[in-house]
């Protein structure tokens, strides 16, 4: 196994430098196990969406299940990222079938809000609440403002 960090991980999404890409890509598509960290997929999101790069909250969507579709590509916590991600679609679904202009919550948001709820199952714990200042994050179940 093998692990990478987040600028391997744009390389070989972004396909956008002559030399590095094609080395990222061969590192993610030979027949060794890569390990993407959470902090790795959080950073390559953030990255995506933010100004230089624009990706829609569907471009995330595809990214993500891309990944997941990879058959070497492992990640920490695969059910807490496919759980977040169905959170993620769903609360854009529905913000577009209600007609309203809310604030919807990131993908890190979730996925932060879905390990809280994973790690306290681990450990046999009732998870009171994720509390947050994000209105987006507010709109998913068991998110609370302090």
């Amino acid at each position: 196994m093998i692990a990478i960090d987040t600028n391997v991980l744009l390389r070989h999404v972004l396909q956008d430098d002559e030399l590095q890409s094609p080395q990222a890509s061969q590192l993610l598509t030979a027949n060794e196990r890569v390990l993407v960290t959470d902090v790795v997929l959080v950073e390559t999101i953030w990255t995506l969406s933010g100004k230089k790069y624009q990706a829609s909250r569907d471009d995330i969507v595809k990214l993500i299940n891309d990944l997941l579709g990879e058959p070497n590509i492992i990640f920490e916590n695969p059910q807490a990222i496919w759980v977040a991600l169905n959170d993620f679609r769903a609360e854009y679904e529905s913000s577009t079938s209600d007609g309203c202009k809310l604030k919807l919550p990131d993908f890190p948001d979730v996925l932060i809000i879905n390990k809280a709820k994973q790690t306290a199952k681990q450990w046999g714990e009732s998870l009171e609440a994720v509390y947050s200042f994000d209105t987006g994050a507010l709109r998913v179940a068991g998110v609370k403002q302090p």
